[in-house]
């Protein structure tokens, strides 16, 4: 990418960010959700029916009220991580990283020569649809395009040291869903065991000098793992939020019919 990354420069500042998951497929819809001064968003093709072509009308859509758009692919799989930073993403986060091995082929589909071996077009969003822009494309994209990985299962855990080992990655997001449920208590994200994993991360990469996010689920939480060192906060699922709102609308207006 060879545009400004909005995420990476706060990022860099010391600064902590919050985005929200995006599942769904509409760029007004996004438009709207930037509009409130988000960070970041990621939008979601691991579980939401998103395609490439929306996907890019909604990285443009991002991009103009000053949010990166991030994409979550749903697998270590070169076409997908090729086209998810062909769009002009600004970073793409792989889930379930479990080895240093996946690490590293991550880094290799996400990075230009001579850090990986993803392969070059100028003629993309990414790359200002010019030729001209061929010269600077492989050393500003890999300077620009944030990697992030999902560490959220026993063997990511187990693994995590030799998973630091790999150069050229950004961010580390603790799946505190898939970690409460590799600890035999899914849905338990407030599980004291949960939150001591997630602490032993952080440490482990603020010694690296990485970054570490994972997802809240209310404010309490937000404010909490934010004052723990966690940098890169996702609050909540576009759809969640969209549905509890009208619902607290309709129970508000039901109880009054129960008064009456």
């Amino acid at each position: 990418m060879i545009r400004e990354n909005f995420l990476q420069k706060k990022l860099a500042l010391g600064q902590a960010v919050i985005g929200t998951w995006i599942m769904i497929p509409s760029p007004v819809a996004l438009d709207i959700i930037a509009s409130t001064g988000l960070d970041f968003v990621i939008i979601d093709r691991e579980h939401g029916p998103i395609t490439f072509e929306t996907a890019q009308e909604m990285a443009i859509a991002c991009e103009s009220r000053g949010v990166s758009p991030v994409m979550r692919v749903g697998d270590i799989d070169r076409s997908f991580i090729q086209n998810a930073l062909d769009i002009g993403v600004h970073g793409i986060q792989v889930p379930n990283i479990d080895s240093k091995d996946q690490a590293a082929e991550v880094v290799k589909y996400s990075k230009y020569p001579p850090l990986g071996d993803r392969g070059f077009s100028p003629f993309t969003r990414a790359g200002g649809y010019s030729i001209h822009n061929s010269k600077n494309l492989m050393s500003d994209a890999n300077a620009n395009s944030l990697v992030i990985l999902n560490i959220e299962g026993n063997d990511s855990i187990r693994n995590f040291d030799e998973i630091l080992e790999i150069d050229n990655v950004d961010i580390y997001f603790v799946g505190l869903f898939d970690l409460s449920k590799a600890l035999g208590i899914p849905g338990d994200v407030n599980s004291p065991k949960v939150h001591n994993l997630l602490e032993e991360i952080i440490i482990k990469a603020q010694k690296k000098n990485k970054f570490v996010g994972t997802i809240a689920t209310n404010k309490e939480m937000m404010h909490k793992f934010k004052n723990m060192g966690v940098k890169y906060i996702l609050y909540l699922v576009d759809c969640e939020i969209l549905r509890s709102g009208y619902e607290s609308v309709v129970c508000s207006f039901r109880s009054e019919e129960k008064n009456v």
